[in-house]
């Protein structure tokens, strides 16, 4: 509450300026209703409950009286219903008053205070000596225009809640989106981690049996400790690329062997047996990138072949592969979609979620949308020398 009271609401001065300029149209409108109701009928005639400017004096009170109309609704509506009995020009402000009454209050108060604002037609012709229309105008023109005030306004309350509800509904949806795509890129992490558990174990195991000749063996030839340590350096630079990609500790069982470059022959031959049309190009050099990148491939092309298959329009799909050591490698998938980002089912695009985590882990960047027909997928990947 303290820090509400410090820190000032950005919106708060656009909302006075709005709340400003609804009392003045609601100000005008209720006048010239109001004067327009007292020249057109008998008000000015003789014999009226007030004269003419004495009304004119009420209905200028009442129409200042709504601008405490929105905080007040009930208190203001029913101090300025008994004017009604005798001032033609109050009937404006009170038809304004009724409006805002049925945005904010119940039906079944609305309904008494309309009731009662129809009443007072009859104590008004009642108090008129010798009116020139009958009672059953008054009765007429004042039930309309309630009935319409009070159906205005519920509709404009019913407008808003339908509102209300819609905004609470996509942002609670948002959030849950938010919430599935964190839960994708937690469990991607967790995936890499796993991947990455065996050959961690494997380097460091090769660095352990390296280090332990050394320790055990009395003489060593130069040839031979250069071997070994270049055994061992070697290892250590690939377990320490390893770890860039591990985050956390992997709990439960190692995964088996992680696919690589070596298996998209085999993944885009899948693709083509469950029935998809894919246009494959490998543009590497031939120099075989490390494992950690080759993994990452693999599960970017996987990705965007099982989206192309889900969300596509057609069971088609184009992959590339370019790129070169101390540049990048870069993967571009596309295929064909007519659709908008808004069309797809809540919960799509969880696993583009997880490969963006997984290419920002390992320092590269991805893009992903519609493209002139088509999605495209285009990753970048850091491919050290």
């Amino acid at each position: 509450m303290l820090l509400a009271l410090l820190v000032p609401d950005p919106a708060a001065p656009r909302a006075a300026s709005r709340n400003r300029l609804a009392d003045a149209v609601a100000i005008v409108a209720a006048l010239t209703y109001g004067l327009g109701m007292m020249l057109l009928g008998d008000a000015t005639r003789p014999g009226a409950a007030l004269p003419w400017p004495a009304d004119v004096a009420v209905g200028l009170a009442g129409a200042a009286a709504l601008t405490l109309r929105r905080r007040h609704p009930l208190a203001v509506t029913a101090a300025l219903l008994p004017f009604g009995a005798v001032s033609v020009t109050a009937t404006g402000p009170i038809t304004v008053a009724l409006f805002t009454a049925a945005i904010r209050l119940r039906l079944p108060v609305l309904v008494v205070l309309g009731a009662v604002n129809v009443g007072t037609a009859g104590v008004y012709f009642a108090l008129h000596d010798g009116p020139e229309f009958g009672i059953w105008v008054d009765l007429v023109v004042r039930g309309v225009v309630t009935v319409a005030a009070l159906g205005w306004g519920l509709f404009v309350q019913a407008y808003r809640r339908l509102t209300t509800s819609l905004r609470d509904h996509a942002a609670r949806l948002e959030s849950e989106q938010r919430l599935r795509e964190d839960r994708a890129r937690l469990t991607e992490r967790a995936r890499i981690a796993r991947e990455m558990h065996d050959v961690l174990a494997h380097r460091m195991s090769l660095i352990s049996l390296h280090a332990g000749a050394l320790e055990v063996r009395g003489t060593v030839s130069p040839e031979e400790l250069t071997l070994a340590a270049g055994a061992i350096r070697g290892s250590a630079h690939e377990a320490l690329e390893e770890l860039r990609a591990v985050i956390g500790v992997p709990s439960g069982r190692p995964e088996p062997p992680q696919p690589g470059l070596g298996d998209m022959d085999e993944l885009v031959g899948g693709a083509r047996a469950a029935g998809m049309t894919v246009d494959y190009r490998n543009e590497l050099p031939a120099d075989i990138p490390p494992e950690v990148l080759g993994r990452a491939v693999y599960r970017i092309v996987q990705e965007g072949l099982t989206n192309a298959r889900k969300h596509g329009t057609e069971p088609a799909a184009t992959v590339r592969l370019a790129g070169a050591a101390g540049h990048a490698l870069r993967v571009t998938i596309t295929n064909p979609f007519t659709g908008t980002p808004s069309a797809r089912p809540p919960g799509a695009g969880l696993g583009l979620a997880g490969i963006a985590e997984r290419v920002a882990l390992a320092g590269g960047r991805v893009t992903h949308g519609p493209v002139n027909g088509s999605f495209r997928l285009d990753a970048s990947l850091p491919w050290p020398a």
